[in-house]
């Protein structure tokens, strides 16, 4: 068995929690094997070095390894970049070009964030696993390929099927063998040694002397959330050695990095939700906003329809004289009977008013067409917009703004026409 601290040093993972090096000799004990393994574990805890673990230590190390961050490609091209396509088989093919399937035929293929694939690339996905076969876009020949499939994810894949996103017989297929990152909260004896490691590369780096954390400061750290994980603790560090002038860290100095409650205990956020989760509210709010916005423009259009019908508010329906709205009736100027008699030629002081159409006051100006409401479509364009502008068109950074995967991003973006900021 090939020591874990020779594996550590060799792949720069730092700990020694019993959970992490439980996690290490599983990922050891399968690589011989061609079986399929599934990291899982949150976002931020270093899944990615164990698919290198794996594929260093099996026998096609010397063959290709390819990662592949399943949600950064468009829904659209996902396909052809891991099965490829054939010239002309969509806008813009003007070449036969191989997957990474193809690409990586004898090595090792790393599919992080595996559950934004959608289902008719997991129903390719399946079949690749289950036979080896692959057929490219655009093409009906069936091609053979070899090649050790490793899957990463920080979506509890089990909740997934059940809300129909993930296939149940992918899972199983990608699942043999499970390997669990612990989060950084559970390996708190791991987060000093992590802590000084940061502070050392930016000392290195920039020429400057390396932080340090006194006791107390030390027990905070330790006992913070970490909700964000080791690449949470890695900004802290930095921010710490960049901005701070003082090279021994205390409580009150770390307590300006970390988010505090009354009494200087760091918040234990509740662990992040899901984007779906996320997403699907969002979208289920402005379905309901904009039902409501819809139903009372159209009481406000009756209405006016039938101010503009009666010749004064007191001819109105009774039933409805009672709904309308204070300033409508002081506003409104009825139009004089039409029955008033004339007075006698030369009587100016008796002369009738000239009748006049009614007034409205300017707040409830009538128009004979409404002013055209702001579609879902139009919201969702205006807030994607406003995200890119805020992070300067990186999309990563919109996306976790926006509480949405980057796959969706890049499908909302071509669906609402935004062009690049």
């Amino acid at each position: 068995m090939t020591d874990l601290t020779t594996v550590k040093q060799r792949f720069g993972i730092i700990g020694v929690s019993p959970l992490l090096d439980r996690a290490l000799e599983v990922a050891l004990r399968v690589a011989p094997t061609d079986l399929s393994v599934l990291v899982t574990g949150e976002s931020g805890v270093g899944k990615e070095f164990f698919p290198q673990v794996i594929h260093a230590f099996s026998s096609r190390k010397h063959n290709k390894y390819i990662a592949v961050n399943c949600a950064a490609i468009p829904e659209g091209t996902i396909d052809s970049e891991l099965f490829g396509h054939e010239k002309g088989a969509f806008t813009g093919a003007l070449e036969a070009r191989k997957g990474y399937f193809e690409e990586a035929d004898g090595g090792t293929i790393f599919l992080d964030e595996v559950a934004e694939l959608p289902h008719s690339t997991q129903a390719r996905l399946l079949r690749v696993l289950q036979t080896g076969e692959f057929i490219r876009v655009g093409s009906s020949k069936v091609q053979k390929t070899n090649v050790r499939v490793v899957a990463a994810t920080n979506t509890d894949l089990q909740e997934a099927i059940a809300q129909g996103r993930f296939r149940e017989d992918l899972y199983y297929r990608l699942g043999t063998v499970p390997i669990t990152v612990p989060a950084l909260r559970e390996r708190k004896e791991d987060i000093p040694l992590l802590f000084r490691k940061f502070a050392a590369d930016v000392a290195v780096q920039y020429r400057m002397p390396a932080v340090t954390l006194d006791d107390a400061a030390r027990e905070m750290l330790k006992n913070y959330y970490w909700r964000g994980n080791i690449r949470q603790l890695k900004n802290v560090a930095e921010q710490i050695s960049a901005i701070e002038q003082e090279r021994v860290i205390t409580v009150p100095i770390l307590s300006k990095y970390l988010p505090e409650e009354s009494g200087g205990t760091p918040v234990r956020t509740a662990a992040p939700r899901a984007d779906a989760d996320m997403s699907t509210e969002r979208e289920l709010l402005y379905k309901v906003l904009f039902d409501m916005r819809a139903d009372i423009n159209d009481l406000k259009r009756m209405m006016t329809e039938l101010m503009r019908n009666a010749s004064s508010y007191h001819e109105a329906p009774r039933d409805i004289r009672g709904l309308l709205p204070s300033s409508t009736q002081s506003s409104y100027v009825p139009v004089a009977a039409a029955t008033t008699p004339c007075p006698p030629a030369g009587d100016v002081s008796r002369r009738p008013e000239v009748p006049e159409a009614p007034v409205y006051a300017e707040s409830e100006e009538v128009t004979d067409e409404p002013p055209r409401e702001k579609t879902k479509a139009d919201m969702q364009r205006e807030q994607i917009i406003r995200a890119l502008k805020r992070n300067n068109g990186r999309r990563r950074e919109a996306a976790a703004e926006l509480f949405m995967s980057e796959r969706t991003l890049y499908r909302k973006i071509k669906e609402l026409g935004i062009e690049d900021l």
